[in-house]
Order: C-alpha cells, then sequence, then structure tokens
C-alpha cells in the first residue's frame, strides 16, 4: 500500500490449523503491508534490551492464576506483562497512522479505536484442520486432534482473559469464513476481495 492510503489494520484470528496464519502472510504480501506476529517479540525485546527467548514462552499463552497478583498496575505475571507489552507495541504502530496485518494477540479489540481497523476470523471443520496438522508437523491424527484441541483452548483461555467479547464467536469481527470450504487460495480470495471493499469505503 502507498503511504498516502488511508490507515488500514487487518486483524486476523484464527482456530489452530485452519491455515489463518498462512492466510495472514499472503495477505500481508498482498497489501505490501508488514506482519505482526510471534516475531514482533523480537522488536519487543530490542526495545526493552532483553533477550527475545525469556519473551517467547509466554506468547499468547493464558495468565497463570495462582501466585500472580497485581499491585498498583504492575503484575509480577509474565504471561499478562508481555501480552499488554504487545498490545502496546501494535497500539503504538497503530497511533503513528502505519497499516499492517497483525495475526491473533487479541488485536481486535486492542485497536478498535482505529477506524481503519478490519477484523478477520478464520476456522475450519476438524478433520481438514487434522490433516494439515498432521502433515505439518508429521504426527499422527490422534495427536494432531489432541494438539488443535490444546492450543484453541490455549488461545481462547488467553483471549477471553484479556478482552470482554469471546474468542471466535462471528459477531465479534467483521468477516469470519471457514477455510475447509474453499481451501487456502479461493479463501484468501474472497478476504482480500473483502478488504478492497472495505477500504473503498474509508
Amino acid at each position: 500500500m502507498k503511504q498516502n492510503q488511508k490507515q488500514v489494520i487487518i486483524s486476523i484470528g484464527r482456530e489452530f490449523g485452519s491455515a489463518g496464519h498462512e492466510i495472514a502472510d499472503k495477505i500481508s504480501e498482498i497489501f505490501n503491508l508488514p506482519l505482526y506476529d510471534y516475531h514482533l517479540l523480537r522488536e519487543i525485546a530490542e526495545e526493552k534490551n532483553v533477550h527475545v527467548g525469556n519473551l517467547e514462552p509466554y506468547d499468547e499463552v493464558p495468565k497463570k492464576g495462582f501466585g500472580s497478583r497485581t499491585v498498583r498496575g504492575h503484575s509480577n505475571s509474565p504471561h499478562e506483562n508481555i501480552a499488554y507489552m504487545q498490545f502496546n507495541f501494535l497500539r503504538k504502530k497503530a497511533k503513528e497512522g502505519k497499516s499492517f496485518v497483525v495475526v491473533g494477540r487479541c488485536s481486535e479489540e486492542a485497536l478498535k479505536e482505529f477506524h481503519g481497523l478490519i477484523t478477520i476470523f478464520v476456522l475450519g471443520d476438524m478433520d481438514k484442520k487434522v490433516e494439515r496438522i498432521c502433515r505439518l508437523h508429521d504426527i499422527t491424527p490422534a495427536k494432531a486432534k489432541a494438539l488443535i484441541i490444546e492450543q484453541d483452548k490455549k488461545r481462547k483461555a488467553y483471549h477471553n482473559y484479556f478482552c470482554e467479547k469471546k474468542w471466535g464467536d462471528s459477531r465479534n469481527y467483521d468477516f469470519s469464513i471457514n477455510s475447509s470450504k474453499l481451501g487456502v487460495e479461493a479463501t484468501t480470495e474472497m478476504i482480500v476481495d473483502y478488504i478492497n471493499r472495505r477500504i473503498q469505503d474509508m
């Protein structure tokens, strides 16, 4: 996208195995926008002068309830602190007028004040998600299904802890789509068409 165009922030939530991240990659390439996913921890680590390895274990992981507390706005939970570091990073970029694509990280709510925000949620049928995870991770269908359930449980808990609205609820997103029905390429095309129509109306 050109510098003089209006700000566009594309937030993509996804079920594990739905190809949501792959679709986000394609959308960032099509619109020539930076993609913020787990890699944004590297930029945060550089800003904070810490090793990124100290942050990665807590990325999109739900806060542990026991043994953590918040005093005068400061939490002793690394899960919570790193989540807010990411939210603040994204808000800073948005306030600077930057356009970008962001995967997960409660971005549909963290950035809801910005007019250029477009929110997408990608879901999928369990059998197709299992096939994809088996192929990507070279594991059995039983292990793939267990991993999908585990990862989505974590994402849901993480999201619902920090957000008022519920993870995956179609009413909370501008556009929700099942990638299993048409496949990655056609699903991407449909999302791109939707985004282009939204940009025209901004």
